[in-house]
């Protein structure tokens, strides 16, 4: 049997610098295995450094790039981490973004135009709600019959992805699109305004910055905030309290899905212009990661978003100069949440050297 020097100890309470400094960490580790990454693959490292990290935001447009793939970054993240903070573990926000894209992108089609100028927030409402729908459906399912919540929003959304492709390649296809599969497009009148000119972003930026800051208000100052937190750090004397579980899985499953089908209706609205089949590059996936590297606090969040974000236009340019394949940027995704992971064994414990009998004499 193997004795080794060293051991993991747990420490009499959690390090509260350890986790403040467990994200910067993990963001130094993984700088180092790209350096190393790009080494292997015949690159000058330092070169496609700097292409994966500054060159995609040294301009107006590209800091424009930079927070429109942010912002449903934000949306999700923001509502997931409510319910982490609960241990009601959402993973289905990819499925309750297409949904609200879904749901939001039939409200503009087929009845905005007729609302005049209640059209877009119509449109806005009804992603909204069509994402709370879907969540609801793991809600309903959780707190009735007491399934994984993991694995119903989970599989949710390869449902609504593909009720999705149906529509578009049926009756929501564009007659005039030569036989794409894509919705006509949206209306000027039914598109976000710009943030600024020169760029892509839409004002959806304002709506990810205000959900964070009511996301602060609800988990610090107000009741039913204390009472999620509390039931996730202590469950016991969350139930000796009478603080109700149904509640708080309700709660946080339709905040998260109506983030996330906020995201959604925003991307159809904004950028993309129109439904069609791919709507999002894994945002509700890639929101799990931002939750946990930004802390599940709000501030932390806004700042995981724009480093996620910074991650994937990256990608897309060390794609275009380097001709590197797409799987960098999940690289890069991957090894930023397994260094995390690594990084927080720390926060409750420590390595301590254990000496063999002979070194104690």
């Amino acid at each position: 049997m193997i004795n080794w020097p060293l051991r993991l100890e747990k420490r009499p309470e959690p390090l509260a610098v350890m986790r403040i400094a467990a994200p910067l960490i993990a963001i130094a580790a993984m700088l180092i295995t790209g350096y190393l990454v790009f080494a292997a693959l015949g690159q000058d490292p330092l070169q496609a450094l700097m292409l994966f990290f500054i060159t995609p935001v040294d301009s107006i447009y590209g800091v424009g790039e930079l927070l429109l793939k942010a912002t449903p970054l934000m949306l999700c993240a923001l509502g997931l981490a409510i319910g982490f903070r609960a241990n009601v573990w959402n993973i289905g926000a990819e499925g309750q973004l297409t949904l609200g894209a879904l749901c939001g992108g039939g409200v503009a089609l087929f009845w905005a135009p007729s609302l005049g100028g209640l059209g877009l927030p119509a449109a806005l409402l009804a992603g909204v709600l069509g994402g709370m729908a879907w969540a609801a459906i793991p809600a309903f399912l959780r707190t009735r019959f007491n399934t994984s919540e993991i694995l119903v929003s989970l599989m949710l959304v390869y449902i609504a992805q593909l009720a999705l492709v149906y529509l578009l390649h049926g009756s929501w296809r564009d007659p005039d699109g030569f036989n794409f599969p894509q919705s006509k497009a949206f209306t000027e009148a039914l598109t976000l305004p710009l943030l600024a000119d020169g760029q892509r972003a839409s004002i959806a930026v304002l709506f990810s910055l205000g959900l964070a800051a009511v996301s602060w208000v609800f988990s610090s100052r107000l009741f039913a905030g204390y009472r999620m937190r509390v039931a996730g750090q202590a469950p016991a004397a969350a139930a000796y309290a009478g603080f109700s579980e149904r509640r708080n899985i309700w709660l946080a499953l339709l905040v998260s899905g109506g983030g996330a089908g906020l995201a959604g209706i925003c991307e159809v609205l904004g950028p993309i212009g129109r439904l069609q089949t791919s709507i999002s590059p894994g945002y509700g996936f890639a929101a799990i990661i931002v939750a946990f590297v930004g802390r599940l606090h709000p501030v932390g969040i806004v700042l995981a978003s724009l480093l996620m974000s910074l991650l994937y236009l990256g990608g897309e340019s060390v794609q275009l100069a380097l001709q590197l394949p797409a799987a960098v940027t999940g690289l890069f995704q991957g090894t930023l949440l397994f260094y995390l992971l690594a990084a927080d064994l720390f926060v409750g414990y420590r390595l301590r050297r254990v000496l063999s009998p002979g070194a104690a004499r």
